[in-house]
């Protein structure tokens, strides 16, 4: 009987069937196999059925946690799609740097262009210069690192290269007025050294407003008091805004003293030389386009960041901060190119000549 027993209990273990049919079995030949043995083996084969749902519900509950555990999440493998507004951004911040480095590299290749108007022009090509290194790396910290202190970095880069940009065409304003309303007593009283020191505070200034973010001044750890430009905070994008539009209407000023002034040279030598009529006439126009262009440029962003935030849509910021871009590339155009001196070293470097019907024309009140 009890051979039997240990026989059955086998079979059944063989199959894997410690179930209620091996019981069954058991209790058909209860004439063979005594009760005490029955419910013994009821017992044990109990036992034996717990322990494998026990083994079962164990295993399930560990594939669950594996599953859930898991440190890579689906949705962060997939690649970020590419916004064709950043793909603009940096597409204008190639151009940017291209068209500045060859400014760089022909006022420092020119040894006859030192003076203080050309320092200020090489100023704002450097900053014009990062602004468009700025772009390109923020194009490539977004899709490519992805980290909190990347982007921290790449947006400081881009304030102080922008704001460096501004206050240097804001030099530059200066510089022209200064030129005409003291014109006896400005070769003597704006040396080359006081020009480099006016650079140098300019620069400070910026690198302190680029080093805010990094510093602690941003939104990473509050997204609600975030700007349209994250991580900017929303009150540190209104104080540069405002700033912005003081320095415009700084601008403005000067411009409107320049004409002024240049238009009563004119009068005073009408008489004698019509032509300066019409050479004032012409720089009056230039400085319209220039504080047209300066205002259709930067005046967009300006005022959209005072008045929204992070949670109106991007497309909007992005629609504004395109156009405030593309005013570093029109820079070098309006304030090096034009200039017939650069215009003269451009040809050299290029051609190794000058055209003949290029001639050097000495620069007077009108010029802008």
């Amino acid at each position: 009987m009890a051979l039997r027993y240990r026989m059955l209990m086998r079979t059944c273990a063989f199959f894997s069937r410690p179930d209620a049919i091996c019981f069954i079995v058991l209790v058909v030949q209860n004439v063979i196999i005594a009760p005490p043995m029955i419910h013994s083996l009821a017992a044990a084969m109990s036992n034996q059925l717990q322990n494998t749902s026990s083994l079962s519900t164990a295993g399930t509950w560990n594939l669950l946690d594996v599953r859930n555990s898991s440190p890579v999440r689906t949705a962060e493998l997939r690649p970020l799609p590419v916004s064709p507004w950043d793909i603009a951004l940096c597409v204008t911040g190639t151009l940017i740097s291209c068209e500045n480095a060859i400014v760089i590299a022909i006022l420092f290749y020119t040894p006859t262009l030192r003076a203080p108007m050309f320092i200020l022009i090489g100023s704002l090509a450097f900053a014009d210069l990062l602004a468009g290194l700025g772009l390109i790396l923020n194009f490539v910290f977004i899709y490519m690192l992805n980290k909190e202190f990347a982007t921290l970095i790449s947006v400081g880069l881009l304030i102080a290269a922008f704001s460096a940009s501004v206050l240097n065409i804001l030099a530059i304003t200066v510089d022209r007025y200064l030129s005409l309303y003291n014109a006896l007593t400005y070769h003597t009283e704006r040396t080359v050294t006081f020009t480099y020191v006016v650079v140098v505070l300019i620069w400070l200034v910026c690198i302190i407003l680029g080093l805010m973010p990094v510093l602690g001044w941003n939104c990473l750890r509050d997204e609600a008091s975030c700007s349209i430009c994250r991580p900017v905070t929303k009150n540190n994008a209104v104080v540069l805004a405002v700033t912005f539009l003081l320095v415009f209407a700084l601008m403005m000023q000067l411009y409107l003293q320049i004409c002024k002034i240049a238009f009563r040279h004119a009068q005073q030598i009408a008489v004698q030389h019509q032509f300066m009529a019409i050479s004032t006439t012409k720089g009056v126009s230039t400085l319209s386009v220039i504080l047209c262009t300066f205002a259709a440029c930067w005046m967009p962003f300006a005022m959209y960041s005072i008045v929204a935030d992070s949670s109106y849509p991007m497309i909007y910021t992005y629609a504004t901060v395109l156009p405030a871009t593309c005013n570093s590339v029109i820079n070098p155009i309006i304030y090096a190119y034009r200039n017939p001196d650069i215009q003269k070293s451009l040809w050299l470097a290029c051609c190794g000549c000058v055209p003949s019907n290029f001639s050097l024309r000495p620069r007077t009140s009108s010029d802008v």
